[in-house]
């Protein structure tokens, strides 16, 4: 029997904000364990060229997934805003033309790849063993793109429908299927890294029937595809998708820099950043998960009109943020030199940890109103901003002051930078959001797909 009904716009969006956030990070969490658990497994072959190929290939795959994550966005901010406003029809419309968009985008996406594969691999510095291994994990695992970006689509969809907990499962079952075949692919078939690709695979179909099925049976969803609203919808959705995309694109070049700055100052600063980015994910997963999971209560009261509850709703999150954040870096604080015995850290190494540990952790406020921000420019018709708030708060909010900071400071400036920059460009993003919120535009009005109309518009305009 579906379900239709905007459960955001009314009742608690404290108590929304609060379960939606954490039902999506243990999903988040779910993926993170199981590229670790892969790497893991991998590093135990005793080929250090396994573990390189994975890392390239992984490159590569961070593309393909930021098409997905931008398709999925699309796909959410579309269903919800139709949901608020009570237009079933075209919120099923809505989602079955972003599955479409993303199973086509799926297949040839994959076949652009392979024929520059070898370039792209070369650019990126995989040569000789670890360039042939890479390959053959792409070769397995590049075809299934559409697979995910059917599966990530269907989430999106289940959260605009507010049914966070199925949209997690979907993910957590997914994770637990690579983690349970990885070992059994991996060491007992000895199929090495082709079985750890292979895993993958069926991880992935796993993780789009637990997405799909529960769209269709308790959500009615879908639509019948027909190529008359598939391609109507095609601006609706490109416009949402292409800048997320962009803005998704934007963290690596951030990171990159930063970690070229810090390398400066040998492995041992190196290896104090790698184990902060193991941390990272660990602890801030809610974070990560907030514009997801704030995008549909966002969403859903802008189609329904209900401008105050978008406000009180971003401000929700922006609190839920402030509170999570603080709350983890006080852990991260009382723990702080159990971790360092843990990663068994010392010298650079250990100092490093320790800043990030203290006052650094609790620059991840910022962070979460960057996410809230984006978020809301998303679900409230400016995806253009979110795109222009990543980029630059990746370059301009990094460059120089990693650089500042790495001149007055060493190493440890070189995070001390990136936090500031951070911190400047959370205000600009959260000063436009409310800005967009207290001057809203009109929610979409974008009706279902419906021939009659059309044949009848052409009719009276001929003159008829």
């Amino acid at each position: 029997m579906a379900d239709t009904d905007a459960k955001f716009t009314t009742g608690s969006l404290m108590g929304h904000v609060t379960a939606m956030s954490f039902t999506a990070s243990i999903g988040l969490m779910a993926i993170f364990a199981v590229d670790l658990v892969d790497m893991v497994f991998i590093s135990m072959l005793g080929n250090v060229a396994l573990a390189a190929a994975i890392g390239y290939a992984g490159s590569i795959l961070f593309f393909t997934n930021s098409i997905n994550i931008g398709l999925s966005i699309a796909a959410g901010a579309l269903v919800s805003r139709a949901i608020g406003r009570g237009d079933t029809r075209a919120a099923r419309e809505f989602a079955t033309s972003v599955a479409v968009y993303a199973a086509l985008t799926g297949l040839l996406f994959p076949v652009v790849l392979f024929i520059y594969l070898q370039p792209i691999l070369g650019l990126i510095g995989a040569e000789g063993e670890a360039a042939a291994l890479a390959t053959t994990y792409l070769t397995i695992l590049l075809p299934t793109m559409s697979l995910m970006g059917l599966a990530m689509g269907a989430m999106a969809v289940l959260r605009a429908y507010g049914d966070a907990k199925r949209s997690m499962y979907s993910t957590l079952f997914g994770g637990i299927t690579n983690a349970v075949l990885d070992p059994i692919f991996i060491f007992a078939l000895g199929m090495g890294l082709s079985g750890a690709a292979i895993a993958s695979v069926i991880a992935r179909l796993v993780t789009l029937y637990f997405a799909m099925a529960p769209a269709i049976r308790h959500h009615a969803a879908y639509a019948r595809p027909r190529p008359g609203f598939v391609l109507s919808h095609g601006r609706d959705v490109t416009s949402l998708a292409a800048p997320a995309v962009l803005a998704n694109v934007a963290t690596p070049v951030g990171s990159a820099f930063v970690t070229r700055e810090m390398a400066k100052y040998g492995t041992d600063a190196v290896a104090g950043m790698a184990i902060i980015g193991r941390l990272i994910p660990v602890s801030f997963s809610v974070v990560f998960a907030l514009s997801g999971a704030i995008g549909p209560i966002l969403g859903q009261n802008f189609g329904a009109g209900r401008h105050d509850r978008v406000r009180t709703g971003y401000l929700a999150g922006l609190k839920f943020a402030l509170v999570y954040v603080v709350v983890v870096a006080v852990i991260l604080f009382a723990l702080r030199n159990l971790l360092v015995d843990f990663f068994d850290a010392s010298g650079l190494t250990a100092s490093l940890l320790l800043l990030f540990c203290g006052p650094l952790a609790l620059a991840y406020i910022f962070n979460g109103g960057i996410f809230v921000s984006n978020a809301a420019f998303n679900n409230l018709g400016h995806p253009a901003y979110s795109a222009g708030i990543n980029w630059a708060n990746c370059t301009l909010g990094t460059f120089p002051f990693v650089l500042a900071g790495s001149a007055l400071f060493g190493a440890y400036g070189v995070l001390i930078g990136q936090a500031i920059g951070t911190t400047i460009f959370c205000i600009v993003a959260v000063w436009l959001a409310l800005r967009v919120i207290e001057n809203p535009p009109d929610a979409p009005k974008t009706r279902a797909f419906q021939p009659h109309r059309r044949l009848h518009t052409l009719y009276t305009q001929r003159g008829h």
